[in-house]
C-alpha cells in the first residue's frame, strides 16, 4: 500500500509522534491507521524502559486551585533537560495530572508507597465483608486478595484511570509522553489541600 502524506500528517496530529516516527509505523502496519496508532504507542512504552534510569534533575511544579478556592493540588514532576521542562506539551501534562490528583484524591504516586496502616484498615474491612458474607476460608481469602488489588489501583496514582479519558491510565499518559519527548520524565511528589481535611 502506499503511504501517503495525508494520511502521516493525519497521524501525526492525533498522535504528535515525528513525521519518519508516523511514516515508519504506517509502513509497518500496511497503512492501517488505528494499528499505526498501537504500534506507536508501544514505542513509547519501549522508550520509556530504557530511559526510566536516567536521572530527572529538571523538571516544572505545577499547580491546581479548584473553582472556590476549597481544593488545591501542587505536583513536581521531573525530566532530564530544562529544554523538555519548558515544552508546552509538558506543561499541559503537569497541569492534567494537578488537575487529576485533585478529581481522584491518589494516596500515593506507586502501589508499593501506599501506607502499611492504610492497606492493614482496608485488608480488616474486606476480611470482614466477606467472613459476614459465609463464605469458607479459602474463598474469603481469595476475595480479600481481589479487592485489595483493586483498592490498590484505586489509590496509586499511575494506575488510576485518567479521569479527562478513562481509556488510559496516567501510567499509559506517562508513557506516551516519555515516547514524545525522548527523555525519561517522572512525577517526584504531590500535595493535596482540601479546607477542612486533615
Amino acid at each position: 500500500m502506499t503511504i501517503t502524506t495525508k494520511m502521516v500528517k493525519d497521524l501525526r496530529d492525533k498522535t504528535q509522534a515525528g513525521m519518519m516516527d508516523c511514516k515508519k509505523a504506517l509502513e509497518q502496519t500496511n497503512g492501517d491507521f488505528e494499528k499505526a496508532v498501537d504500534f506507536l504507542r508501544q514505542k513509547g512504552l519501549a522508550v520509556a524502559a530504557k530511559r526510566a534510569g536516567r536521572a530527572t534533575s529538571e523538571g516544572v511544579i505545577a499547580t491546581y486551585i479548584h473553582a472556590g478556592g476549597k481544593l488545591g493540588v501542587m505536583v513536581e514532576l521531573g525530566c532530564e533537560t530544562d529544554f523538555v521542562a519548558k515544552n508546552d506539551d509538558f506543561r499541559e501534562f503537569a497541569r492534567d495530572i494537578a488537575m487529576h490528583i485533585a478529581a481522584a484524591n491518589p494516596i500515593s504516586i506507586h502501589r508499593d508507597e501506599v501506607p502499611e496502616a492504610v492497606l492493614a484498615r482496608e485488608k480488616d474491612i474486606f476480611v470482614q465483608q466477606a467472613l459476614e458474607s459465609g463464605k469458607p476460608a479459602a474463598i474469603v481469602e481469595k476475595m480479600v486478595g481481589g479487592k485489595i488489588e483493586k483498592f490498590l489501583a484505586e489509590v496509586a496514582l499511575l494506575e488510576q484511570k485518567f479521569v479527562k479519558n478513562p481509556d488510559l491510565s496516567i501510567q499509559d499518559l506517562l508513557n506516551e509522553l516519555v515516547g514524545k519527548m525522548g527523555e525519561n520524565i517522572s512525577i517526584k511528589r504531590f500535595a493535596r489541600f482540601q479546607v477542612g481535611v486533615e
